[in-house]
């Protein structure tokens, strides 16, 4: 019994450490360090997607943070440091992709989907209008449709 809470205090003790994220080394110059943070803010995790490698925990995004520092403590410019990722992993990496032939509907589809949809707004909304009114509008029943609904509502004919 002692035991067993021996051993349940610890788990309990050592969990929160399962939960820690792993802190990279900064740079020893704090405006290479400055740099570097600035780029992991440009460039997408390729795990989590739509946050930056500067935000994520994931390894790969550990691993892009080191190689970006590896390549600025090297001496390359930030452009030079952001152009041998892309060439790596494309143009998707980058959280703003340049406008070009290969990203171009990246851009342009959302005004395409807003478009789209004030066109079926303004199809819908004329398509309403153009309806019939109600019954009251509706063509009168002559005299067999009448003698017959009034059969069907008295129970005559089934």
């Amino acid at each position: 019994m002692l035991r067993a809470s021996l051993v349940a205090l610890a788990l309990i003790l050592l969990a929160p450490s399962a939960w820690a994220v792993a802190v990279d080394k900064p740079l020893a110059d704090p405006a290479l360090e400055a740099r570097a943070r600035a780029i992991h803010k440009q460039l997408r995790c390729l795990v989590c997607q739509n946050q930056s490698i500067e935000d994520s925990n994931a390894d790969l995004a550990r691993d892009l943070r080191l190689l970006v520092r590896e390549r600025i403590a090297a001496g390359d410019s930030d452009a030079a440091a952001i152009g041998y990722i892309v060439e790596r992993y494309g143009d998707w990496v980058l959280l703003k992709p340049p406008v070009k032939g290969g990203t171009v509907m990246l851009w342009l589809a959302p005004l395409l989907f807003l478009a789209l949809a004030v066109l079926l707004t303004v199809l819908w909304y004329r398509g309403r209008q153009a309806q019939p009114a109600t019954a009251a509008t509706a063509t009168p029943l002559d005299d067999d449709e009448q003698a017959r609904l009034r059969k069907l509502l008295d129970g005559d004919e089934r």
